[in-house]
């Protein structure tokens, strides 16, 4: 079977405050996103959000449903954004065939049926990092580029923050149901990211972090801003972070993460700070 999928329900600040490490890491930590010819997929009950990974490479993998969605076909009521982290590669959708290469974006809207990913060269496969929401309505499919990004920069290298925000599947960009999703690269000599630490108690976010070097790791901090915890993060794995979390990350070397997001609105403004001198 070409397909993997797993089920996370979601729960609350006070069942979090018992947790140990092992604990913690199985409710929001995803260790595996890509294994060759393999489609692995978490569906997260926050927000009814899925996130997972597609690695075609001697043959193609067609995204099915799966029985947690009760569906016809994968997006008979959802959208899907995808970034390629990987090699060059092409998704067929409904028989017209994109070509996306390393860090660009496909937007998939509702209603399509026939999805089909592959690697140009085995030898350098692609790696397909997936997001899916619920979604009310279509919108037309789209590949986006940086091009095509808003790219922002924040942070300085006094700081340790220093980094570019491509917002790739946002309003500004293109217009989706709910699913939001851009991509975070750290410049050489930082570690930190989204410091000042925030919370949106109407989006939950899902971390897909990438480009860790060998041997190197990324300490990812959730939980309440008076109560943090952090779980250890390895090249090309996920976290799941609840709306009532916060989400950020300080590296032992400069890494590019992923973030994506679901919720019922899509302006920035509502995220409620937690200044850098009262977290706990």
């Amino acid at each position: 079977m070409n397909t993997h999928v797993e089920v996370r329900y979601a729960f609350s600040p006070a069942e979090a405050k018992a947790w140990d490490t092992e604990k913690a890491r199985q409710a929001m930590h995803i260790p595996q996103l890509f294994a060759a010819n393999k489609i692995y997929l978490v569906y997260s009950h926050f927000d009814r959000f899925i996130a997972g990974g597609i690695m075609p490479v001697e043959e193609s993998l067609q995204l099915e449903p799966v029985d947690a969605l009760k569906a016809e076909y994968f997006l008979e009521r959802r959208e899907l954004g995808i970034i390629n982290i990987g090699g060059p590669g092409t998704i067929q959708v409904d028989g017209e065939i994109f070509h996306v290469d390393f860090k660009e974006a496909m937007y998939i809207g509702k209603g399509k049926e026939e999805l089909i990913f592959s690697s140009k060269d085995p030898k350098m496969p692609a790696k397909f990092y997936v997001n899916s929401t619920p979604a009310h309505t279509s919108h037309p499919t789209r590949h986006i580029t940086k091009k095509d990004a808003e790219i922002v920069t924040l942070g300085s290298q006094e700081s340790a923050n220093l980094r570019t925000i491509n917002k790739l599947l946002v309003a500004s960009v293109i217009q989706t149901c709910q699913l939001q999703m851009g991509m975070t690269e750290l410049h050489p000599g930082n570690i930190w990211n989204t410091m000042p630490a925030h919370t949106h108690d109407r989006r939950m976010e899902v971390y897909c972090y990438f480009e860790v070097p060998q041997g190197q790791a990324v300490a990812h901090f959730w939980g309440q801003p008076q109560q943090t915890r952090h779980i250890w993060m390895q090249n090309e794995q996920a976290v799941i972070s609840p709306p009532w979390s916060i989400h950020s990350g300080a590296g032992t070397s400069n890494y590019t993460f992923i973030w994506g997001m679901a919720g019922e609105n899509l302006d920035y403004g509502d995220m409620d700070m937690a200044a850098i001198t009262d977290l706990r």
